[in-house]
């Protein structure tokens, strides 16, 4: 059966619609699933019978079972899950003084297999149903006992391999009767699939966009990432660009430093060159080191070096402060640890 939180709430009217039931019927279920949160048809206590036994017979609820829970001394909580299939998946919560940010993964798996990350060491299984992504948000919700105020799409897997259910997601997450968060506090992360980049512009959302850029050159991104042998840098530079005609929302570039491979100087001045008539905003993120690669953390002196020197190029840029670096806290490390240690 298929999952009840699988359904924007455009969806979920049309079926009740097909089905006989009253439009408001809708409205009655989304208060019991977003605002409630109970995860029970029989808690649906002003539903009539016969809509009850619709429910039940047709649809189900996903049971997202927590197999480890750790968290950092800085406060941030990394969950893993395990799916009704078996499969496991891993959210991370960040606490910041402006509230509580979730990191959620869209795959079981991920195919880009960027060499540097640790998701793309087990391939992808299958993209996660939409309901399986919402959840996410719920049950960390529950666990930590808090809100969450804003959700990244930046865990396992690449969103826009999974587009279509992306994109329902962030309409329930969106939605006045669903989660209710701004879609400024959603962040859609991509490592650059160009032709999703245009289809997600031409919705015109309010969601924020982020590019996983990670090198200023072809020559050291191939080493990177393999997608850029198949959508370029230039190409990407160009889909981004149309992005902001289309929506003239500024694009976050996340650039993660790893030492000697694109925290050099060289790398820098090449980044500026790239970016410097371009509206973005460029998050550099110090390197969490994954097991089974030989990739080192950029030092803290290149780091600060690599900052300034892009500031002085006249970059709007920033170095992500550290949290969850005593725990697997890059995408996927926890998860490919668990499954290599079966």
């Amino acid at each position: 059966m298929n999952l009840i939180h699988n359904y924007t709430f455009e969806d979920l009217q049309e079926i009740l619609l097909e089905n006989g039931f009253k439009k408001y019927r809708t409205s009655q279920i989304w208060d019991w699933l977003y605002d409630k949160k109970i995860n029970s048809f029989e808690l649906m206590k002003n539903l009539p019978s016969d809509l009850l036994t619709y429910l039940k017979t047709n649809y189900t609820f996903e049971s997202l079972e927590l197999v480890e829970r750790q968290t950092s001394k800085d406060g941030t909580e990394k969950f893993l899950y395990k799916l009704r299939d078996g499969n496991l998946i891993e959210s991370v919560v960040m606490r910041h003084h402006y509230g509580n940010s979730i990191c959620i993964s869209t795959q079981i798996g991920c195919n880009i297999g960027c060499s540097f990350c640790a998701s793309g060491q087990i391939k992808r299984v299958r993209n996660l149903e939409v309901g399986e992504m919402v959840l996410q948000v719920l049950e960390s919700e529950r666990l930590i006992g808090e809100k969450i105020d804003s959700v990244v799409l930046m865990g396992i897997g690449e969103p826009f391999d999974n587009f279509d259910n992306v994109i329902k997601l962030l309409k329930i997450l969106n939605h006045q009767k669903g989660l209710n968060i701004g879609a400024r506090k959603l962040t859609v992360s991509t490592s650059g699939i160009v032709p999703r980049i245009y289809d997600f512009a031409d919705l015109k959302l309010q969601v924020n966009l982020a590019i996983s850029l990670h090198a200023p050159t072809d020559d050291v991104r191939n080493k990177l990432m393999k997608i850029n042998r198949i959508y370029s840098i230039a190409k990407i530079i160009e889909a981004l660009k149309y992005y902001l005609e289309q929506t003239n929302r500024r694009v976050t570039i996340e650039y993660i430093l790893i030492e000697d491979v694109n925290d050099r100087e060289i790398d820098a001045l090449n980044l500026i060159e790239l970016l410097k008539d371009v509206n973005v905003y460029i998050n550099l993120i110090p390197y969490n080191k994954v097991l089974g690669t030989n990739y080192e953390r950029s030092p803290e002196k290149n780091q600060k070096k690599f900052l300034h020197i892009l500031k002085r190029g006249g970059l709007d840029v920033t170095l992500r402060k550290e949290q969850g670096h005593d725990i697997d806290a890059a995408c996927g490390q926890l998860r490919s640890k668990t499954e290599k240690n079966k």
